[in-house]
C-alpha cells in the first residue's frame, strides 16, 4: 500500500499497538493474521513493521526514534546504515570544517541526510518521490533534524537553479527502468558522470554515494577532480564506493579503505611502485586482507607496509613469522599445511577423520587463487561448515598449491 499524502501520517493507536505486538514476527504470517480487517489499514501496519525489522541493525538510531514512519521496501534497500552514514559525517567534518550549506539532491528515506545535516546549518533535502518527500518531512524533527528544507523536484531541476552550497551529496538510483539492479555510472538516474562538471560549479565539496561493485579504475576516469575515494565495508562485506570530488582537484586521489575502526590509506602511486617479496613456504601467522583493501587493489602495498611475505602474485594472502599489529584485515595462527595433491589430501582426512558419531570434521573453508570452489574444496576434504577451524585453499609461489589450516590468531 503506498504511502501518499492522502494517508494520515500517523499511525492510531490500534495501529501502533499492532505494529509493536508485531514487530519481532514473521511479516507473511503476521499478513495473514490481519487480512479481512477493516478497522485497520493492514497495509500501511504491514509496511511500518517491515521497515522496523530492516532497520533494527542497520540504523538503530531510526529504529529507537518514537514515531518514525516508513515506505516501501524498495526505498529502504538502498539506504546507507547508521556505520556509514557516520562515517560520511566524519569525512565531510574533515574537509569541510566551517561548513554551513549542504544539500542533498537525492533525498531517498533520508539515512545520509539525518546525519549530514547536523554538521551545517542549513540543510535542503531534495527528492523526486512526493510520498518520500512527505516521509521525510515527519521524521527528520523526530532526529532532531530542525534546519532542513525540503523540495521536491528532479535533481537536475534544482541543481539548475540552486545558489551555490558547500557539500552536494548524490546517491544515485541504482535500478532501471524495469527495476533490475544497475552498476555503471552511465545507468544510474542521475548520471553522477555527466553531472560531474555543474556539481563542481555549485559545490565546494560534491560527495557521491555509488555502487560498491562499481570498478574504481573506471570511476576515477570517468569523474573529474576527485580528491579522495574511500572503500567502505562494514562486517567484512563492501557496502559503498564514496567519490569525494573538490573543484580543480589536480593531485591523484588519496584511497581510504575502512571497515570498523581500520583505515588503510595510500596514493595510486604506492601501489604501483611497491614491490612484494613471496614467501617459499607458510609462517606462522597468515593474514587476509579485509574487503575494502581487496577491492582498492592494494595487494603489493599490504605487504610492503607490514612487512609481510606475499603468497603468490594473485594468491592475496600473507605470512609472517611475527604477528604484525593492525593489518587491515584478518589474522590467523597457522597450524599445518598439506600439500594439494592425492597423498596431501588422504593424509589430511585421516588426521581430520569423522567424530565418534560419525560426524564430518567441521571448518570454515575458503579459496584464493585455486582451482574449485570453496564448497567442492570442503566436499573433497569430507568436511562440514563451521567451528573454530579456518582452512584455505591457495597457491604460494612459483605454482604449489596447498591447503592451510588455521585458527584466528
Amino acid at each position: 500500500m503506498p504511502y501518499t499524502k492522502d494517508i494520515e501520517e500517523i499511525l492510531t493507536t490500534e495501529e501502533r499497538q499492532l505494529v509493536e505486538k508485531y514487530v519481532n514476527d514473521d511479516i507473511l504470517r503476521v499478513a495473514l493474521s490481519l487480512a479481512g480487517r477493516s478497522d485497520v489499514r493492514a497495509g500501511l501496519v504491514l509496511q511500518q513493521i517491515e521497515g522496523r525489522q530492516r532497520l533494527r541493525r542497520k540504523v538503530p538510531s531510526w529504529y529507537a526514534a518514537d514515531g518514525i514512519m516508513f515506505p516501501p521496501r524498495l526505498s529502504l534497500e538502498q539506504c546507507s546504515s547508521e556505520a556509514t552514514a557516520t562515517y560520511k559525517r566524519k569525512v565531510v567534518e574533515r574537509l569541510l570544517p566551517d561548513a554551513v550549506s549542504m544539500v542533498d539532491l537525492t533525498g531517498g528515506l533520508g539515512v545520509d541526510f539525518s546525519f549530514l545535516a547536523k554538521v551545517f546549518k542549513t540543510a535542503t533535502y531534495v527528492e523526486r518521490q512526493p510520498e518520500l518527500v512527505h516521509l521525510a518531512r515527519h521524521n527528520m524533527p523526530l532526529l532532531g533534524v530542525n534546519n532542513a528544507r525540503f523540495v521536491e523536484a528532479e535533481a537536475e531541476e534544482t541543481l539548475a537553479e540552486m545558489p551555490p552550497a558547500d557539500l552536494i551529496f548524490l546517491d544515485p538510483a541504482r535500478r532501471d527502468g524495469a527495476g533490475r539492479k544497475v552498476v555503471q555510472l552511465s545507468d544510474c538516474s542521475p548520471n553522477a558522470e555527466t553531472l560531474m562538471p555543474r556539481l563542481l560549479k555549485k559545490a565546494r565539496l560534491v560527495l557521491l554515494k555509488l555502487s560498491p561493485m562499481l570498478d574504481l579504475q573506471a570511476a576515477l576516469r570517468a569523474l573529474a577532480s576527485v580528491a579522495e575515494v574511500h572503500v567502505v565495508a562494514e562486517n567484512g562485506e563492501c557496502k559503498e564506493l564514496l567519490i569525494a570530488a573538490i573543484p580543480n582537484a589536480e593531485q591523484q586521489p588519496r584511497i581510504f579503505c575502512a571497515d570498523g575502526e581500520s583505515v588503510f590509506s595510500f596514493l595510486p602511486n604506492e601501489e604501483h611502485e611497491a614491490n612484494a617479496s613471496f614467501a617459499s613456504s607458510i609462517d606462522r601467522y597468515l593474514y587476509e586482507p579485509n574487503a575494502a583493501v581487496m577491492k582498492a587493489g592494494a595487494f603489493k602495498l599490504a605487504a610492503k607496509r607490514f612487512g609481510l611475505q606475499k603468497l603468490h602474485a594473485n594468491s592475496h594472502l600473507y605470512t609472517s613469522p611475527q604477528i604484525a599489529a593492525d593489518f587491515p584485515g584478518r589474522v590467523f595462527v597457522v597450524e599445518k599445511t598439506y600439500d594439494y595433491n592425492r597423498s596431501g589430501i588422504r593424509r589430511f582426512i585421516e588426521e581430520f577423520p569423522l567424530s565418534a558419531k560419525g560426524q564430518k570434521a567441521r571448518a570454515n573453508v575458503a579459496v584464493r587463487n585455486f582451482p574449485l570452489q570453496a564448497s567442492a574444496l570442503r566436499d573433497k576434504l569430507r568436511l562440514s561448515d563451521g567451528g573454530a577451524l579456518y582452512i584455505f585453499g591457495t597457491t604460494i609461489a612459483p605454482s604449489q598449491r596447498i591447503i592451510v589450516v588455521c585458527r584466528k590468531a
